[in-house]
């Protein structure tokens, strides 16, 4: 099981770059880089509500659980 980080594909869909959320968050570019490519190992609510506030979204958007067996939804 994992959670993962969705940020890279919201960001493709949305043309934007990391420097962008960077600059628009007020996030620093290292936090923004490591959850761009799913390296984070924890996220603070407050770089989850500047996220979400930036990109017009929700935390769910951003982080979506992957059961082990990697079907969502899932129960074991």
């Amino acid at each position: 099981m994992a959670i993962t980080c969705r940020l890279s594909a919201i960001l493709g869909e949305r043309r934007l770059k990391m420097i962008d959320v960077a600059r628009g968050t007020g996030l620093a570019k290292n936090t923004v880089l490591t959850l761009y490519h799913d390296r984070v190992k924890r996220v603070d609510y407050a770089v989850l509500d500047k996220l979400c506030s930036f990109l017009n979204c929700q935390p769910g958007d951003l982080l979506v659980y992957v059961p082990e067996n990697g079907k969502a939804g899932d129960k074991e």
